[in-house]
C-alpha cells in the first residue's frame, strides 16, 4: 500500500484536484508541500494535530513539509467557521506566539536543511505595496465567486469587514510566493479551507501559466477540534503547561466509543492491521482501544515516560483510585483560606476546574462535584482546611475528571 492509499484507508482525504498527480508525487516522495498555522495563541491545540500527524507520515515517506507560520494572516484573521471577527492582536503577541509554535513543531516534524522548513508569511506579506496587490493578485480574483466560497456566505448576514474580506487574497499569494522561493507542488488544508487553496492554485496559474496542484485532507477532527478540543474549562493544548500530560492522556482516555477507531485511523501511526483488530472489540472492552489511543498520542506529543505516567495514574484512578502521584495537582497556602475555610466556587476555579463561578453553580446542582468522595450539594459550601489534614484533598468533576488540591 502506498502512502497515498494509506491517507485514504485511514479516512483523511476528502478532495484533491488532480489525484493521479498528487498520488504519484505522495507516492514517490516528489511532493513539496505546505500546511498553514496561524498563531492565534502561544500554544497549537488538538485542532491542529491532525495537521502535525499528516507532516509527520508524509515527511517519514521522504516528502519535504513546509509548516507555514502565518505571522502575517494572523494580522488579517481567519473568517472561516467565524460568526464575529477575530481579535486584533499586536506584532509583539504574534511574534511570541510564533516562536512558541516552532518548539512544538519540532516534536513532530525534523526541520533542517533538505529536510521541513519552517517560514514565517509575514517575511513577504507585510513588504506587499497595497496599490500592487491590488493591480497583480487582486485582478486575478472574481468578487463574485469570492462571495460564493462557504468561509464568506456564513459570514455575509452578520456582517463580513473587509479585513477579512482580504484574507483569501492573502492566502492564495503564500501559495504563490512558497511555489516561487521553494518550489512548494502541493498544498495541504481543512475542507473549510478548500476555496482559499484553489485561489492559490488559480494564482500561479494565471500569473506563471503553469500548472499547480492542490490537495484538501478531511479534517474532520482539526475542523471538529474547535469542537473537540473544548471542554468545560478550556481547549486542550499541546503545552505540557496549558494542559498536563495526565489531562491529555485523560482526554483521548474519554473519547466517545464512537470515536475511538476513528481517532486511532486518523492521528495514530498504529497499523491498520492492529486498529482493524481493536475495532472489534465491544462493551467495556472498548476500553483497550481508548488506552492505545491516549499513550499513542501522549507519546507522541510529551514522550514515553510521561505517557508511561499519565497511563499509570490513570489506571489507578479507575481501580482502586488511591494512586495520586501523577495526578494533575494544584498548591494552595493558608493565606487562600478566610477563617478556616475556602469556598466550593472559589477551590473549584484555583484548580482551573471552572472558568466562572456559573459554570460552577450548574455543575454543582448538577451533581458533578465530589471533594474526597463526598458529593457536594451546596454552591455555598465551606471547605475546611482542616479536610486537607493529610496534605490534599481529591476533587472529582463529572465521571473522570480528578484533582488534588495540595495545602503546602
Amino acid at each position: 500500500m502506498g502512502v497515498y492509499e494509506e491517507l485514504v484507508a485511514r479516512g483523511l482525504i476528502a478532495q484533491v484536484t488532480d489525484e493521479e498527480e498528487i498520488k504519484e508525487l505522495v507516492n514517490n516522495g516528489k511532493a513539496v508541500f505546505y500546511i498553514g498555522f496561524d498563531p492565534t495563541a502561544d500554544s497549537l491545540h488538538v485542532g491542529h494535530f491532525m495537521a502535525l500527524c499528516l507532516m509527520k507520515r508524509l515527511q517519514m515517506a521522504g516528502n519535504r513539509p513546509i509548516a507555514l507560520i502565518g505571522g502575517g494572516t494572523a494580522m488579517i484573521g481567519d473568517p472561516s467557521g467565524r460568526t464575529d471577527m477575530r481579535q486584533m492582536m499586536t506584532k509583539e503577541t504574534i511574534n511570541h506566539n510564533v516562536e512558541c509554535f516552532k518548539k512544538q513543531m519540532e516534536r513532530f516534524i525534523e526541520f533542517g536543511e533538505d529536510k521541513a522548513m519552517l517560514v514565517n508569511n509575514a517575511d513577504w506579506l507585510l513588504d506587499l505595496n497595497y496599490v500592487e496587490v491590488l493591480r497583480e493578485v487582486g485582478s486575478h480574483f472574481s468578487v463574485n465567486n469570492m462571495l460564493r466560497a462557504e468561509c464568506y456566505k456564513q459570514r455575509m448576514e452578520k456582517g463580513l469587514s473587509f479585513l477579512e474580506f482580504n484574507y483569501m487574497i492573502m492566502q492564495s499569494y503564500d501559495f504563490y510566493a512558497l511555489y516561487q522561493k521553494y518550489g512548494c507542488n502541493m498544498q495541504f488544508g481543512g475542507d473549510d479551507q478548500w476555496s482559499n487553496m484553489l485561489g492559490g492554485t488559480e494564482l500561479i496559474r494565471r500569473k506563471l501559466q503553469k500548472d499547480a496542484y492542490a490537495m484538501t485532507i478531511n479534517l474532520l477532527l482539526n475542523s471538529e477540534g474547535k469542537k473537540m478540543g473544548k471542554t468545560q474549562s478550556g481547549a486542550v493544548w499541546l503545552s505540557a503547561e496549558k494542559t498536563s500530560p495526565y489531562e491529555f492522556y485523560q482526554y483521548w482516555r474519554n473519547v466517545d466509543d464512537s470515536d475511538v477507531i476513528k481517532c486511532l485511523k486518523m492521528l495514530t501511526f498504529v497499523s491498520l492491521e492492529e486498529i482493524e483488530e481493536l475495532a472489534k472489540l465491544e462493551g467495556s472492552e472498548i476500553n483497550k482501544a481508548k488506552e492505545v489511543l491516549a499513550y499513542s498520542l501522549t507519546d507522541l506529543v510529551h514522550g514515553k515516560e510521561e505517557a508511561d505516567k499519565a497511563q499509570e495514574a490513570a489506571r489507578a484512578l479507575f481501580g482502586s483510585k488511591t494512586n495520586t502521584d501523577n495526578m494533575p495537582s494544584t498548591d494552595l497556602s493558608s493565606s487562600d483560606f478566610e477563617d478556616g475555610s475556602i469556598k466550593i466556587l472559589e477551590l473549584l476555579k484555583k484548580c482551573g476546574l471552572i472558568p466562572s463561578n456559573g459554570e460552577g453553580r450548574r455543575l454543582i446542582q448538577q451533581g458533578g462535584v465530589s471533594v474526597d468522595g463526598e458529593k457536594v450539594t451546596d454552591v455555598f459550601a465551606d471547605i475546611p482546611e482542616s479536610a486537607f489534614e493529610k496534605g490534599y484533598v481529591v476533587i472529582k468533576k463529572g465521571k473522570k475528571v480528578f484533582h488534588k488540591a495540595n495545602l503546602v
